[in-house]
This record gives C-alpha cells, sequence and structure tokens, in this order.
C-alpha cells in the first residue's frame, strides 16, 4: 500500500511539474498577444459560460469574445458581436481533438462534431499521396480541422501488391476496397509479404515524400502485417518519422494477445525504437491486455523527457476488419479462449459470426468492418479514465451502404451500422468520468488539451494553438452542460449513430458548426500541416553501408538477408558478381 502511495503521489507531482513547465512557456505566448478592447464587435461572443483552461487551469465564469477564427477576448465585461451564444450553466472547453478518426467523409464528419469534436486525423493509418489529399479536402471544404499521417499500409501496397490501382489521394474509407482487390489473387502482399532490402527503400522513400510535403508522421497499421511487417522495417519507419522529428503512431503488433507473445512485447518494440531515436511515439489504442504495463513504462519515459503517449476510448467493444490477424483461431480463439458466435458482430447484417463464417468472410472479404466485444475490458474501462497522460481518441470508422458507397453527408444518423464510438466516445468519457468523480479539468485533458500538447511538441504549429481556451488561441471550442451530457447511440442497430445529448454547441475556427445540438452545414475546418519543404530527408539503405558503420568494413559486396527468406537479398548486391 506504501508503495501504491508513493506511486500516486509521483504521478501527481509530474503532473503538476509538467503543468508549471507549461505554464511558463504559455506566459511568453500570452505576453505576445494583445487582446481586442470590450467595445469590439466580434464575430461571435460566448456569455456567462464556465470557461476552462487544462493548460493553466484557468476555471472561471467569463465572456468570450471571437473574431477572424481567434480567441480574441476573455472577460468579466459586457461585450456583443453578430452571434451571440448564451451558455449560461454551460461548460466552455477546449474542442475536442480526435487523433484516430478514420471517418474523414462528410457523415462521419457529422456524426463526430455533434459529439464535441472539432479536429479530426487519422494518425493510425493516414493517407498515401499526402499532398493530394489536403488538395482534395481542401478543395471540396471541410467541416472539421482535419489532418493525416503518411500510410505505411498504402506504401506497403504500392511494393507488394503492385496490381491495385493507388493513383490518387488514398485514405481508409478508400483504402478498404483497395484491400479486398490486393487480397483477390490469394496473397495480400502488403499484409504477409516480408520486404527485402530494396523494398524497404521503396516504402521508405514513399513515406519520406509525403513527410516533406506536410504528413504529420507516419501510420504503421502493424497488427494487420504482423506476418509481413519485419522488425528492421518498423524500426525504418519510426526512424524515418524521426529524422522530421515526427511521430510514429502504431497499431501494435500482438494486439491484445494474453499469451506469449503478449501484447506488450509489440509495444516494448516501438518503445525501445523510439527511446534511441529520440522520435515521438503513439501507442493506439492502448485499452486492452498489458494496457497497465504499458502505461507505466509511457509514464516513465514522459519523466525522462521523451514525447511518448497513448489513447484509449471508453468502450468494452472495439471495431477492426475482419481480416485483422488478431482475430485468427490460433490467438482469437485457442490463446484468447474466446468464441467467435459470441464476439464477432456484424452490424450491417445485424448477427455474430460462426467460426465458418468469419472464415468465409475473410477469404471473401477481409476489409469488411465488424464490431469485437471484448468482455476483459469491463473493469478496466473506469481506470482509463483516471490515468494521466492518456488520450481519447474514437476510432471512428466511415460509414458504407449495402453497395458498399460512402453515405451522403445528409444521411439520417440512425441509418449508421458499425461501433457506436464514432458518435458517442467523447460523451461517452465525460458520463464516465463524472460517474467516477474524476475532476473535469483532468477530464478535459484527456479530451483535447494533452493531444495538442504532444502534437505541438513535434513542433506542429497548428496544435500549439488549440486545446486551450486563452485569448490568441484559435477559437476550437465544445460548449456542453456537465451534469447531462451523455451518449444516446447503442450497439443496437437504428441507434449506432445517434447523436449525444447535452453538447448543443460547438465551435471550428470561429465558426459556429453545432446550434442548438443541430448539425451546421459550414466549411469550418483547416488543415492541420506541416510546411511543404524543399527537400526530402530520404536515406537509402545499403548492406555494405551497414557493414561499413556497424561492423569493420569489408572490400566486396555481401550479401545480408534480412527477411528469413534466401531468395530476397537486393539485386544491388550481386550487381558486381
Amino acid at each position: 500500500m506504501k508503495n501504491m502511495n508513493y506511486t500516486l503521489f509521483l504521478l501527481v507531482f509530474l503532473l503538476l511539474s509538467c503543468t508549471q513547465s507549461t505554464k511558463n512557456d504559455q506566459n511568453e505566448k500570452q505576453a505576445a498577444y494583445k487582446a481586442l478592447p470590450a467595445s469590439t464587435e466580434f464575430d461571435v461572443v460566448i456569455l456567462n459560460g464556465r470557461v476552462m483552461d487544462p493548460e493553466t487551469n484557468f476555471d472561471g465564469i467569463r465572456n468570450v469574445g471571437i473574431k477572424d477564427g481567434i480567441i480574441a477576448l476573455i472577460t468579466e465585461e459586457t461585450i456583443s458581436g453578430k452571434e451571440t451564444i448564451d451558455a449560461k450553466g454551460l461548460v466552455v472547453a477546449p474542442g475536442f481533438i480526435d487523433t484516430h478518426f478514420h471517418a474523414t467523409d462528410p457523415f462521419g464528419q457529422r456524426i463526430g462534431v455533434a459529439d464535441g469534436i472539432t479536429t479530426a486525423m487519422d494518425l493510425e493509418h493516414g493517407a498515401l499521396h499526402i499532398g493530394e489529399w489536403y488538395d482534395q479536402k481542401a478543395e471540396q471544404g471541410q467541416l472539421l480541422n482535419y489532418g493525416s499521417c503518411a500510410m505505411m499500409i498504402g506504401a506497403r501496397l504500392l511494393v507488394h501488391d503492385p496490381e491495385v490501382n493507388l493513383d490518387g489521394p488514398q485514405d481508409i474509407p478508400s483504402m478498404l476496397s483497395k484491400v479486398n482487390e490486393a487480397a483477390k489473387d490469394g496473397t495480400p502482399g502488403w499484409s504477409v509479404s516480408r520486404s527485402n532490402v530494396d523494398q524497404i527503400n521503396q516504402i521508405m522513400k514513399t513515406l519520406d515524400e509525403d513527410l516533406r510535403v506536410g504528413a504529420l508522421g507516419i501510420g504503421v497499421g502493424s497488427a494487420y502485417m504482423a506476418k509481413g511487417l519485419i522488425t528492421y522495417e518498423q524500426f525504418e519507419a519510426q526512424r524515418t518519422a524521426g529524422r522530421y522529428g515526427r511521430l510514429t503512431a502504431v497499431h501494435t503488433r500482438f494486439h491484445a494477445s494474453t499469451v506469449n507473445p503478449e501484447a506488450q512485447l509489440g509495444v516494448d518494440e516501438l518503445l525501445a525504437n523510439a527511446l534511441l531515436l529520440k522520435a515521438p511515439l503513439l501507442v493506439c489504442h492502448d485499452n486492452d491486455y498489458g494496457w497497465w504495463e504499458n502505461q507505466e513504462k509511457l509514464q516513465m519515459a514522459r519523466e525522462q523527457g521523451h514525447n511518448i503517449w497513448a489513447e484509449y476510448y471508453p468502450f468494452a467493444a472495439g471495431q477492426t476488419a475482419i481480416g485483422a490477424d488478431f482475430l485468427q483461431p490460433a490467438l482469437w480463439e485457442v490463446a484468447g479462449g474466446n468464441k467467435y458466435e459470441e464476439t464477432l458482430y456484424d452490424p450491417v447484417m445485424d448477427k455474430f459470426y460462426t467460426k465458418q463464417e468469419y472464415l468465409d468472410m475473410v477469404a471473401k472479404e477481409p476489409a469488411r468492418v465488424i464490431v469485437v466485444y471484448i468482455p476483459r475490458r469491463k473493469p478496466w474501462v473506469p481506470m482509463w479514465v483516471k490515468t494521466p497522460g492518456m488520450t481519447v481518441a474514437s476510432d471512428g470508422m466511415p460509414a458504407f451502404d449495402s453497395n458498399g458507397n460512402l453515405w451522403p453527408a445528409d444521411t439520417d444518423p440512425s441509418k449508421f451500422q458499425g461501433h457506436p464510438r464514432i458518435a458517442s466516445t467523447y460523451s461517452t468519457t465525460l458520463q464516465l468520468a463524472r460517474q467516477e468523480n474524476v475532476p473535469l479539468m483532468f477530464t478535459l485533458a484527456q479530451l483535447s488539451y494533452n493531444s495538442a500538447m504532444y502534437l505541438g511538441k513535434t513542433g506542429l504549429k497548428d496544435m500549439q494553438v488549440r486545446g486551450r481556451v486563452q485569448e490568441g488561441m484559435v477559437a476550437d471550442l465544445t460548449i456542453f452542460d456537465a451534469e447531462k451530457v451523455a451518449p444516446t447511440a447503442t450497439y443496437k442497430v437504428g441507434e449506432n449513430g445517434l447523436p449525444p445529448v447535452g453538447i448543443p454547441y460547438v465551435v471550428v475556427n470561429g465558426k459556429i458548426a453545432v446550434k442548438n445540438s443541430v448539425v451546421q452545414d459550414v466549411h469550418a475546418g483547416q488543415p492541420i500541416r506541416f510546411p511543404v519543404e524543399e527537400k526530402g530527408r530520404f536515406e537509402e539503405i545499403t548492406v555494405n553501408g551497414w557493414l561499413g558503420e556497424h561492423t569493420i568494413n569489408v572490400p566486396r559486396d555481401q550479401a545480408m538477408d534480412m527477411t528469413c527468406n534466401p531468395v530476397l537479398e537486393s539485386a544491388e548486391e550481386h550487381k558486381h558478381e
């Protein structure tokens, strides 16, 4: 018990120390901003709200004036504007930041904004041809702020499944069909093929180009390619992102495995790489077996100054592609002790799979999205809302009709068939934290500020001015009733996408995106992106170069198989033979 008390004391001390450091940094930033006078006619004013800022721990009843998309004044004085929000009895919080949002289509954004999300980024998988992706988003106009990592799965598809057409920008809403196409010949190369040196170079060159033009980092779905992704390729991906000082976000290999290899080993791999490279790391949905060990290690890493963190979503069920490696019988049924008939639910078909139906669907449509029930999560969920340094992210998936087409933006949310996390992750977290007597300021940090802080530390300026309710910051705000906010979405068909109650207003870049709980038709979103660089930072791997740096150099070419496949050496290694 003494050890537990000491650990809790240490965590509080570290949290307070970090807060003091950020306060000092913020004082310098705030000194450079001059608030507008109360006599200004603001674009939007928010009156009599409980303003809460997790960075400075400010908590008080104030009026907020917004001008040109910026929080221009926070005051007790009377102010007026072109639009007025009466926030009496409501919390004025930093807009919720989702770092794991795959539903980048218009319908998905409308579902997300109703739950208080103002920034929706896909950092787990990301996008391919990122420059074109940002251009396309800007041309279409977006409801929410948007951003993406470079997509490791897409880069591997280019190399290992050349028959698949990947022209133009690709992200999860379009990539799911590409994954199905890659499996038609019986070999989804992106998932099961081990890369040789030449292929690793091709993959990293693709990722580097997307980093050069502004990607937020590299998204690696290791759990979906655990057979094909060798550890050195994972290391190179983290090194490629690290050259830019950017994060690698990973759905870890061995995810959810309770026996050797335990799930924690997948995190250990990433953590060792990140510490050696001194590179940022985001562990995606650390909400399954072994999360407690992972969190202890991540907290220790942050204590040593490393920019490393993890996300969770507050549900005892997940959603994934049915072809995910961890659902194979050896892991899910034998090692995990799960029954398909009780755990694998198809929301479109409104049924659970038998084992044979599961195997048939994996062969037919490996990218089919299903809900996965994980009963052992139930006692853990209340612990996540109390864990310092964690962030909340929905893992929201896109919605398709029976013909495989994305739902139009104006589709009735009740038609959505999928995991309710897309519609209720943030309201569920607020409700659960309220029930668990978690301080609201702590929860707001998990919902917004922590993500902005970690990403801001990578040099991402767009996040250094979000996740905060302060003068001079971007006016991304979520206004909610702290006592009544609650989800209405459930796993039941017809209720999967229902909006929460208690979030009447959401402001994105100074524009009202939700008004009186009704989503507005506005294109308020801005790109979350690094500046385009003139030159990339790709560095080719060569066997002789490796030997020259890490061994006593040799005067001749030397073959070294990194894949354990005897026929996959680099062609470059033999060109002089």
